[in-house]
């Protein structure tokens, strides 16, 4: 295979940062046509990444055939539609997080796969940061002891588009802002959430109370791992700030804290406001450099036939999570997560 083909299914702003990383930092890879419903903005994503090749939907893409992997940046409620579908074509799959709206789409995309022998990848793009990646080998190599309690944040600036809104469509802000934050736990504990006991609320967004009473804004989960260990996740949306993405574990032996809302060591000090640090704007901004090193690893994996390092398991497991942090939220009580 000289280069692989690669079909954007989706035009929105995830697929404008993955097209671009492909175009400019992966010469493995062709990017050979875009996919939306929109044909404006399939159009205006295929003028910026030279592509002559728009479809109105996945499925004449796959009647086209001239592709070799999908990257689906599409809605949640989309995703087992579409990736089912592409692996029946034997295309390889790059899919968005969250995986699906259930544990049972979850389970039909990752057994199609399965079937058809093709790749699936989850875009967790925190697997490849530099910073998350050096505090999981150092971590590992237990410079802080037994790891105890770990605790992860995220904070977006602004709202996703309208339909994350709906928790019928996208599972809520614990599921689009908060998926990372659940694979991250799971990722630095080595172990699954057990229980988890989960508190919202709707603090900044008023406008919405009517139109999608079940919204919140502001979520906290606490929960135990299988293997005894502890974890809390905080994540909000939007807080106007700018995009905060930080982890703390404590150990036995110490403490270790990843990431910073404050964007690299730059810095200023003037008389009227004291010294000023620059915050991080954007997760694009945050995670650049994730955001290539986690493509260029998936077209790797389908060049040297190895697996994803982000599997569709990877993916059901944080969705379990937070299905069960949402019945909390719903309930008033602790919930053990079913897988």
């Amino acid at each position: 295979m000289n280069k692989v083909r690669v079909c954007l299914i989706g035009a929105g702003r995830v697929a404008k940062v993955h097209g671009s990383n492909l175009k400019d930092h992966i010469p493995s890879a062709k990017i050979v046509a875009v996919v939306d419903e929109r044909e404006d903005l399939a159009k205006k994503l295929a003028r910026d990444l030279n592509v002559s090749n728009i479809f109105k939907s996945h499925q004449e893409a796959i009647l086209w055939n001239k592709f070799d992997v999908a990257v689906v940046t599409t809605p949640t409620f989309t995703h087992r539609k579409i990736v089912v579908d592409l692996a029946g074509a034997g295309k390889h799959i790059f899919c968005e997080k969250p995986i699906a709206l259930s544990l049972e789409e979850a389970d039909s995309m990752i057994e199609e796969c399965q079937r058809h022998n093709v790749k699936l990848q989850i875009g967790f793009m925190r697997r490849f940061d530099p910073e998350f990646i050096l505090a999981k080998k150092r971590l590992n190599e237990g410079v802080i002891g037994e790891p105890l309690l770990i605790k992860s944040t995220g904070r977006g600036p602004g709202l996703p588009p309208e339909w994350a809104l709906d928790m019928k469509k996208s599972g809520g802000m614990l599921a689009e802002v908060g998926s990372h934050d659940f694979d991250s736990l799971m990722w630095f504990a080595e172990s699954r959430l057990e229980w988890v006991e989960a508190t919202a609320a709707n603090y900044r967004c008023s406008e919405l109370k009517e139109k999608y009473p079940f919204f919140y804004d502001t979520a906290v989960v606490l929960g135990s791992f299988e293997n005894g260990k502890i974890g809390i996740i905080d994540i909000s949306c939007p807080v106007r700030y700018g995009y905060d993405a930080r982890m703390e574990i404590l150990g036995s032996e110490g403490m270790m804290v990843v990431g910073d809302v404050k964007m690299h060591d730059f810095n200023y000090c003037v008389k009227d406001k004291g010294i000023v640090n620059l915050q991080y704007s954007s997760w694009r901004q945050r995670f650049k450099e994730a955001y290539v090193e986690e493509m260029r690893y998936f077209i790797k994996s389908v060049i040297d036939n190895i697996p994803p390092l982000v599997s569709g398991e990877d993916g059901k497991r944080s969705l379990a999570a937070v299905i069960a942090s949402n019945l909390s939220i719903k309930k008033g009580r602790r919930i053990k997560v079913t897988y």
